[in-house]
């Protein structure tokens, strides 16, 4: 009997995907009548193609992927980069190094890519930046970010912004940084810079600015579409925590 049910379970399954996938109709007939059998070869047919040509199933698998063996995708971009040290495959490892936490090497690659007509690259120096700051170096995040600014006047970045106002924030020039997450708090595409603002300024003794800020962001993101709230869930989680804390004291 339990044979018979998972037969069934997935014969029905198999028979959705055909209606929903626009498939011919004489699939579910035959799912019908083959059973287990013609449950596996629609499996291979029809359905395993679909899973590697949808985005969103790539993009499981790769999480899966990525859960299982975490260093997987680094070890194939060192492959690609014995076979061929290109700025670009340095670019990769870097990057990777930086998503897994390993910020000292992440920075070294950087440093190695900025020479010659990389030695002022604002992506590459934003990165390097941004792995000086992971490995809690936030003097030499700034004086990257700064020399970044000198050499690449025009450039702009939301990103390299927030993390300037992080440094000013570490290195303790709390009232330059609460200017920069002032303005952050107006500009950023994200919720972080609004949190990282408003817990400045209840540390800063400023709890009636910091309670705006955050009740502010939450009614925002009350009205935001469902997708942005499961982006941004971290940092308004954060801020609900926050304006309890608040509420405490």
């Amino acid at each position: 009997m339990p044979l018979i049910g998972l037969s069934l379970v997935l014969t029905i399954l198999c028979a959705v995907h055909v209606v929903r996938s626009g498939r011919p109709l004489y699939w579910i007939w035959l799912l019908l009548i083959g059973s287990y059998l013609a449950v596996g070869i629609y499996f291979f047919v029809a359905i395993l193609p679909d899973l590697r040509n949808d985005p969103r199933s790539r993009k499981a698998a790769s999480q899966v992927l990525a859960s299982i063996d975490p260093e997987r995708q680094r070890r194939r971009i060192r492959e690609r980069l014995e076979l061929a040290d290109t700025t670009d495959n340095r670019r990769a490892l870097a990057e990777e190094c930086r998503r897994l936490g390993d910020y000292r090497n992440a920075a070294d690659l950087y440093q190695s890519i900025l020479k010659g007509v990389y030695a002022t690259d604002p992506p590459f120096m934003l990165g390097l930046a941004q792995s000086q700051a992971g490995y809690g170096d936030f003097a030499a995040a700034r004086e990257t970010l700064e020399a970044l600014i000198r050499a690449n006047p025009a450039f702009r970045s939301t990103d390299g912004h927030l993390l300037y106002a992080r440094c000013l924030e570490e290195l303790g020039e709390h009232d330059a940084a609460l200017a920069e997450y002032e303005v952050l708090a107006r500009s950023y595409p994200g919720e972080e810079a609004r949190l990282r603002y408003a817990g400045l300024l209840r540390r800063r003794a400023r709890p009636g600015e910091a309670r705006t800020v955050l009740e502010d962001m939450l009614r925002r993101a009350r009205a935001a579409p469902r997708y942005y709230r499961s982006k941004e869930r971290e940092w308004l989680d954060a801020a609900k925590r926050e304006l309890a804390a608040l509420d405490g004291t």
